[in-house]
């Protein structure tokens, strides 16, 4: 089982890939092998159909595509998820040919981070994306609001509770992705 954790912000320290790297340790306690695509190391250029595709998309789609499940992360801005967040994701539509396509049938945890409390508008946009890519978003979800209160200034997370919160989000996106892979589909039902 393998969970992909992606995001991050361009920034240095970045809130956002700190909680995402909480969030994968919940998926890796809950017994999966897990790997993180920090987007500023991605170095993207922005995406364009008529663009022939980086090795640095390619990385990603391919790694995307391998995975039993992802874990999203971006900061909140302006209400909504970042540039380098939805460029990426963009790039994704490398996976449009793939058997299957895209997202299908992968289970999609998202979090965010926001200096205010607007975190969740962020997770809704990042819903309608795992939605028009044929994902399963995960009904549990992480707005980190204010996150100034959570991190330190270094990035660090500071509070217990946010990241038992975050290491629960990866452990239910690798419930899913186990149901998924027995079943495929994911309830709740015992």
């Amino acid at each position: 089982m393998l969970v992909v954790g992606m995001g991050g912000s361009l920034r240095t320290p970045s809130t956002s890939l700190t909680a995402l790297r909480v969030a994968i340790e919940g998926a890796a306690a809950a017994g999966a092998d897990t790997e993180v695509i920090s987007l500023s190391g991605l170095d993207l250029p922005f995406y364009t159909a008529e663009r022939a595709a980086p090795p640095a998309a390619r990385f990603l789609a391919d790694t995307v595509h391998a995975a039993d499940a992802l874990l999203w992360s971006s900061p909140t801005y302006h209400g909504s998820v970042s540039g380098a967040f939805k460029n990426a994701v963009d790039w994704l539509a490398l996976l449009a040919d793939r058997d299957p396509p895209y997202l299908s049938n992968k289970p999609v945890g998202m979090l965010t981070t926001a200096g205010g409390v607007q975190g969740l508008q962020a997770i809704n946009a990042m819903e309608f994306i795992v939605r028009a890519l044929r994902g399963w978003s995960v009904p549990l979800v992480m707005a980190v609001a204010q996150s100034s209160r959570a991190f330190d200034r270094d990035g660090h997370l500071s509070d217990d509770a946010v990241a038992d919160q975050l290491r629960g989000l990866g452990a239910e996106v690798t419930r899913a992705a186990v149901q998924f892979r027995a079943e495929g589909t994911c309830d709740y039902a015992e």
